[in-house]
């Protein structure tokens, strides 16, 4: 892949939303309004830009200034006669308020347009964006990825998108970006991958004349990806809620089929603990995974509550967004209220033991520290800890730490100390795989030692030692409830 370029990628179309830039409220106007009407409310509230709405509140149309004058143009003193409606664009493309600017960027491109109509969740229009508010980012061919991703036609497209995300991590990394702000842009894309492999999945189903589904559902991402926290060594961790008690199962099995086989043919590798949609174990109807649930919080040995902790990290990419709302609050909910469920969650990693050995030797196997396991893990399932038991239902490592703090649950030197960790080992598990994949190996979460000077020796023990220290306090204050 030529890299160049990229080199001093402009990080901010990765760092802010469509919200952060967006006009709100949107102008919006009656489509029986005459065009010439149109125009004055344009200049009288400083827009470049009319919507209509439909009954639910949703975009339906846009007029945009250069539509008026290229009417204005056309029709000369008959342009009196012209109404909104006839010279309205429909549909209105359009973007997320909680989407990238990136992605924003990239439609506008690829469409041959200037504004996007902005959606809240519900799909209701919530503002507009014009190219105009974005003339000081810099134009990069990489800002096309995630709009490449929800183009994608198959597998292998997908997977010519994915492999954007090692030199977009190394130029927001040259950039300046945190480690965990490059993570939030990695599983940024790595979301709308699964969104858009679920689409492609549901498409082959039509195709198969398998029809569309018996159900309303969403596709739910767990784990980093859920907690946006995702790095350059991706697998799936993914689960499914539908709407239906009796007889959709055998659809949504196929379905999941196809959607994981997607997502592996275009570089996000199957789950070794199979935690996927294909497996039964994580799809069911709302009622199932609520029965699911609790059953999970009765379990006497950490053994049997394997996997079970990601699923707390669980967010909806495609689907139903209130079906997966209402499972998450019910989940969260049901564990908050019990402590022993908490403590066997912690057992599942307070057996892992300390990276750092006798004489301060830290532990390795080939020259190489598995940083996910004696860091990275400890510090999210102790936060996911602090935020059940809290009853906090967000889902994103650094907000978790801050809850926990703001709620009594965590000193605050503790949480200080424990959010500056979580960046340091993010940031050196980043650093050490964008290395392994220039030398052409797979990346994965293994740090080599011999690459980190004594200075770098030094921040990494500090940090291993803060998430010894406050994991056991985590561990501590759970098993003195």
């Amino acid at each position: 892949m030529d890299t160049s370029g990229l080199d001093r990628l402009d990080s901010f179309p990765y760092r802010r939303k469509v919200a952060d830039v967006m006009s709100a409220p949107p102008v919006t106007a009656d489509p029986q309004m005459s065009l010439i009407e149109g125009a004055q409310l344009m200049a009288e509230r400083g827009v470049g830009s009319l919507l209509a709405i439909d009954a639910e509140g949703r975009p339906a149309g846009i007029v945009t200034e250069r539509d008026v004058l290229r009417a204005l143009a056309r029709e000369g003193e008959g342009a009196a006669a012209i109404r909104f409606a006839d010279v309205m664009s429909a549909p209105v493309a359009t973007v997320r308020a909680d989407a990238l600017l990136h992605v924003a960027i990239a439609r506008m491109a690829r469409l041959g347009i200037r504004h996007l109509a902005v959606t809240a969740d519900d799909g209701t229009l919530a503002g507009v964006v014009a190219a105009g508010a974005l003339l000081r980012l810099r134009a990069n061919a990489a800002l096309v990825l995630g709009d490449e991703v929800e183009a994608a036609a198959d597998a292998p497209a997908l997977a010519k998108a994915l492999a954007r995300l090692p030199p977009l991590a190394q130029g927001l990394l040259n950039d300046e970006v945190s480690g965990r702000g490059v993570a939030r842009v990695i599983s940024a894309v790595l979301r709308d991958a699964v969104a858009r492999a679920a689409e492609l999945a549901a498409s082959e189903m039509a195709q198969a004349g398998r029809g569309a589904a018996p159900a309303a559902f969403a596709v739910l991402v767990l784990g980093s990806a859920g907690r946006g926290e995702s790095l350059l060594a991706p697998d799936q961790d993914n689960a499914l809620v539908h709407a239906d008690d009796d007889g959709a199962d055998a659809w949504f099995a196929d379905f999941g089929v196809r959607m994981t086989r997607i997502l592996n043919d275009a570089g996000m590798p199957y789950c070794k603990g199979k935690v996927m949609v294909s497996e039964p174990a994580w799809r069911a109807s709302l009622a199932g995974w609520q029965k699911r649930v609790d059953g999970w919080i009765v379990r006497s040995k950490p053994e049997d509550l394997l996997n079970v902790d990601i699923f707390f990290d669980a967010v909806s990419v495609r689907g139903d967004a209130a079906l997966a709302a209402r499972l998450r609050d019910y989940a969260v909910k049901a564990a908050s209220r019990v402590y022993p469920f908490l403590k066997l969650l912690h057992a599942n990693v307070a057996g892992m033991g300390s990276a750092i050995g006798p004489f301060g030797i830290l532990r390795s196997e080939g020259g190489r520290l598995d940083l996910k396991r004696f860091g990275l893990l400890p510090v999210t399932a102790g936060a996911r800890l602090l935020a059940l038991a809290a009853g906090f239902d967000g889902t994103a490592t650094p907000r978790r730490i801050a809850e926990a703090r703001a709620r009594g649950k965590l000193a605050g030197a503790d949480a200080v100390a424990l959010d500056e960790a979580h960046e340091i080992l993010m940031r050196f598990v980043l650093e050490q795989q964008l290395a392994d994949i220039a030398a052409g190996k797979t990346a994965g979460n293994f740090i080599d030692l011999a690459r980190l000077d004594r200075v770098g020796r030094g921040r990494l023990k500090a940090a291993l030692r803060i998430v010894d220290r406050v994991c056991a306090t985590v561990g501590d204050s759970l098993l003195s409830r």
